[in-house]
């Protein structure tokens, strides 16, 4: 076989069917089709699996003992594999320590940099500190103008109490007789000064009287390491007629002491020492290293929050969620039918002389705060026991003290999660949410700290790095020049990718799957590798189409230096990109599973079985709406100002299907997340314990009655959780096989179909039919149970069939065949149905959450919220519902989005797949740009309001695909025409 080809025979992995198939070398491979038509089977179960399983068995013995074997895929051979990598749409992380700056190793360069070169400074009052040996101090001096006249001093008294008779005597007796005596001159000889004891003074000690020059070296050398040996490696020079602007040490001229006023103003004094150490303050400052600026490392980390950033503290608002209760029941955490509890409150509100039928809001101010933080006074304590009567007397610690030092103290973990459900997590008040120590955060690189640069954008850190050698020394320049040249290539990288938006210490987990991905690909980019086999699952989920045209550009480039890249992938743009294009098919499940075609663009949209071709080709496509729905009133929101956002007012309409669309990081999520959702949240569901992002008001909260989120998150963290149980399917599954013949004869009930209680479950996986291994430092993996052989029933249960099939058999089936499997049961028929109408007919009933993409767990949040009876006057948020959809099946999802705004609820979805925009009856484009320079409405109104918008990025795209959008004639003509739209929006 030639080496220009990967070549994969008999692969069965899945639904695959005996697979044949080559991929050209170090050329971009786009591997497409409908969903669930096998993509992701021959792209990672069965080209990256192999090609990881190679790898595992070229380790050590000792090595693969660590990581266990690997089963191999089915597959019955693949040649000419290259070391693989996959990049799929998992988060970075989830750890709550990991930051944009960490998982792209960043930060480690950033440590480096300021470990090297940094210049620390005082958290007190800011000056600069430094250790420095003698030497350095006596050629800093003489950088002075020859003949300035110097005082060498030894601080040896700072700031401290005493008249110190003894202390003089010892100078005098060492041969000193001058001193400075808070900023006085004495000769110890002739007018010894007379102090108050009980007043702070500070004493220097005159070495020695000197006028600098390169001829003084010598006798400047000796007094110096004199000084420092008098004040334990601390020296104070005092100019007193400094020449105009004289720099000494970094420092400038400027008047110290307690003198008058004309005295000052002729003064310089300058501190030096040996430790780094603030002088003024008196602050130590531990050595600066690289684990200095680590907040996963106790050198570093903020001690109070342990470089977490936040904290969680006990909040008042959650203890108190209705303070027109009464006493004795208005501290939720607290049960006053517990013992313990109700003897404290009986015998705290005795001490005050208050019922505990008195509401607490008719408490006054005073004795409120003492029930939550504790009493001033002590207050006797009686109760009965069995034994008789006892008493004590002390102060009471209070609710909310009591629930923080419980929180700590608690080896219960249901007790620590209890309290916890009364606690907020705020930002750490010591480092402010930076996560480093003070002296840390106060070492300035070009007059900026690691934790300024850490919040700045990825985009704006590049500018910050560009050029600053010139605002280095040449010292600093040349330790710096390296360090430099490799955090300005991965911001480069990362800014490539589309992310320049992002701020370095963005949490990990709070990154979408497409950001993860991203964040991932400009870290391989910096790696320079060549030779490698990529594997990447649809990069271009989250980008606006501006941005996607940058990310393609990168593709190219690790394809160009001599890689391989197999990329799953809906988007039209990366399939006209692409060297060559597998279409997996010709439909979903087990009628996929084939190649339909494998050639360049103009292959694929030449065959005649390629439903992908079909939409290349243009001879399917999802149509534009022939009207749009009208507007009937709105819910508007005033003043948001979370994050990027530009104190906005946005109108969404009542009883329409609205976008909200934007390039990446313009503060689409922030507006419907932050703002839109959490301040419902807060206000229908009167939940306190929602922190919504900052904003005036949500208005018009009367025109609907609940709002649903349907996000990307998991369905369920473990394989427990599957289609079929979230979806209540398996429910009804159930009770048919509890009603057959042979489980009424046992007396089998429907518990025992289930899998996840004791009974009818395989208990040696418990139910799960897989068993984790775990792997160390790799993910981990899991295997099918020995026992069940993945089936999670034991024998006994699956003797139980109904219609010849088993319940695990029923859970194996896909969507499409279990709804003909199941046709004489209309309400599971109707559930089933639900599924297949958002783009589910493929998925398996039982495959396991964990397997599921992003997008598969919304849209069977989806199906699982269209189950639900509705009063037609509900609000759905998506966050872009199309993730992972082949147009056509993307169709279908429009069609069911229409169908829930027909039926009289408002949809909402942030969305960049411009078939779905089109079809919306409102957008709200936010922008122009990410991050900073975004956060601001470029134009609301319909699609083609839009598309006439010259400033809009998604009016640009919008254009080709709406037939009636005229761009002709001037500016003004178009806005007159966008303001007689029926909808009366227009460009902003």
């Amino acid at each position: 076989m030639s080496r220009d080809y990967i070549e994969v025979r008999g692969a069965e992995e899945h639904n695959l069917k005996d697979v044949d198939v080559t991929v050209p070398r170090e050329e971009l491979t786009v591997v497409t089709g409908l969903s669930g038509s096998g993509k992701s089977s021959l792209a990672f179960e069965t080209i990256y699996a192999e090609g990881q399983r190679r790898y595992i068995e070229s380790l050590s013995a000792y090595a693969r003992n660590f990581l266990g074997q690997m089963d191999k895929p089915q597959v019955e051979n693949v040649e000419g594999l290259s070391p693989a990598i996959s990049i799929d749409q998992k988060n970075a992380a989830n750890n709550p320590r990991s930051t944009v700056g960490t998982v792209t190793e960043l930060h480690d360069y950033l440590r480096l940099l300021y470990a090297r070169v940094g210049t620390p400074h005082c958290p007190e009052c800011g000056r600069e500190v430094g250790e420095q040996s003698a030497q350095q101090m006596v050629r800093r001096l003489l950088d002075a103008p020859d003949g300035t006249r110097a005082k060498i001093c030894a601080p040896v008294v700072r700031d401290q109490k005493g008249a110190f008779e003894d202390r003089f005597d010892e100078l005098v007796s060492e041969g000193y007789t001058r001193v400075e005596v808070d900023g006085e001159s004495y000769d110890l000889t002739v007018d010894r000064p007379d102090l108050d004891e009980n007043y702070d003074h500070t004493i220097d000690v005159v070495v020695d009287r000197v006028k600098l020059s390169d001829d003084a070296r010598s006798r400047l050398t000796d007094s110096v390491e004199t000084a420092l040996e008098e004040a334990d490696g601390v020296l104070k020079v005092v100019f007193p007629d400094p020449p105009a602007d004289l720099e000494v040490g970094g420092a400038t001229a400027r008047s110290t002491g307690d003198l008058a006023d004309d005295e000052r103003d002729q003064r310089l004094v300058v501190e030096f020492s040996e430790d780094l150490a603030c002088n003024h303050c008196g602050i130590d400052i531990s050595e600066i290293e690289t684990r200095s600026f680590s907040f996963n490392s106790p050198h570093g980390a903020c001690p109070e929050c342990e470089g977490i950033g936040s904290t969680k503290e006990v909040d008042e608002d959650l203890v108190i969620e209705d303070p027109s209760k009464p006493l004795k029941h208005v501290f939720e955490p607290w049960s006053y039918n517990r013992t313990y509890y109700s003897r404290q409150l009986d015998n705290v509100a005795d001490h005050f002389g208050v019922s505990l039928d008195t509401p607490f809001e008719e408490l006054d101010d005073d004795i409120q705060r003492q029930f939550l933080y504790g009493t001033d006074q002590v207050v006797h304590f009686e109760w009965t026991t069995k034994n008789g009567t006892r008493e004590k007397t002390e102060r009471f610690e209070g609710v909310i003290n009591n629930l923080e030092r419980r929180h700590v103290e608690t080896d219960s973990d249901r007790a620590r999660d209890h309290i916890e459900e009364f606690m907020a997590v705020t930002t750490c008040p010591a480092c402010e949410g930076t996560r480093l120590k003070a002296e840390s955060r106060h070492v300035l690189v070009d007059g900026t700290s690691i934790t300024e640069v850490n919040q700045m954008s990825i985009g704006d850190a590049l500018a910050h790095f560009e050029g600053m050698e010139e605002h280095l020394d040449a010292r600093q320049t040349k330790i710096a020049e390296e360090i430099l040249k490799e955090i300005r290539a991965r911001l480069g990288f990362m800014c490539e990718v589309g992310l320049e938006y992002l701020t370095l210490d963005r949490e990990a987990s709070t990154l979408s799957g497409g950001e993860s991905q991203r964040i991932r690909l400009a870290t391989q980019i910096g790696s320079g590798l060549v030779g490698v086999l990529y594997v990447l699952d649809e990069p271009s989920i989250g980008l606006h189409q501006r941005d996607n045209d940058r990310l393609l550009n990168t593709l190219e480039e690790l394809r160009d230096i001599g890689n391989t890249l197999i990329v799953v992938e809906h988007d039209t743009e990366t399939m006209r990109r692409a060297d060559n294009i597998i279409d997996m098919g010709p439909g979903p499940g087990k009628r996929g599973g084939e190649v339909v075609v494998n050639g360049d663009m103009d292959d694929v949209i030449e065959s005649e079985e390629s439903v992908t071709g079909e939409y290349l080709s243009g001879e399917k496509a999802i149509p534009v709406p022939e009207t749009r729905r009208e507007r009937d009133g709105g819910i508007t929101i005033r003043g948001a100002r979370q994050h990027n956002l530009a104190d906005l007012d946005v109108e969404i309409p009542v009883g329409n299907f609205t976008a909200i669309t934007g390039v990446s990081g313009s503060g689409k999520s922030t507006l419907m997340h932050d703002v839109l959702y959490k301040g419902l949240a807060r206000e229908m569901n009167d939940n306190t314990s929602v922190d919504p992002g900052e904003h005036d008001a949500i208005e018009g909260l009367s025109n609907i009655e609940t709002v649903r989120l349907i996000d990307q998150s998991p369905i369920g963290r473990t394989p427990r959780s599957n289609p079929a149980t979230y979806t209540n399917v398996f429910d009804y599954v159930r009770e048919l096989f509890a009603q057959t013949d042979l489980a009424n004869q046992r007396g089998y009930e429907k518990g025992r179909f289930s899998f996840n209680v004791k009974g009818g479950r395989c208990e040696e996986c418990g139910g799960q039919g897989t068993v984790k291994i775990e792997m160390n430092f790799l993910s981990d993996v899991y295997v099918p149970c020995e026992e069940c052989d993945g089936d999670r029933y034991n024998d006994e249960t699956l003797d139980v069939t109904y219609k010849g099939k088993t319940i695990a058999d029923v859970l194996q089936m896909s969507v499409d065949e279990a709804h003909d499997f199941f046709e004489s049961h209309s309400q599971l028929r109707r559930r089933l149905k639900l599924l297949k109408d958002v783009g589910l007919g493929y998925m398996r009933l039982g495959q396991p959450s964990t397997t599921l993409s992003g997008g598969e767990a919304q849209r069977v949040k989806l199906a699982e919220e269209l189950g639900k009876k509705d009063s037609g006057e509900t609000l759905y948020l998506l966050d872009e519902p199309t993730t992972g959809l082949h147009p056509e099946d993307e169709r279908k999802l429009i069609d069911v989005l229409h169908r829930l705004t027909d039926e009289g609820n408002t949809v909402v979805v942030i969305e960049h797949e411009l078939d779905l925009v089109k079809n919306a009856d409102h957008i709200v484009d936010l922008g122009p740009e990410g991050g900073e320079n975004g956060g601001e409405v470029v134009v609301a109104g319909t699609p083609e309001d839009v598309a006439r918008d010259e400033d809009s990025y998604t009016g640009q795209y919008l254009r080709d695909l709406l037939p009636d959008v005229d761009l002709e004639g001037p500016r003004a003509d178009r806005d007159l025409a966008a303001g007689e739209q029926a909808t009366g929006a227009g460009d902003d």
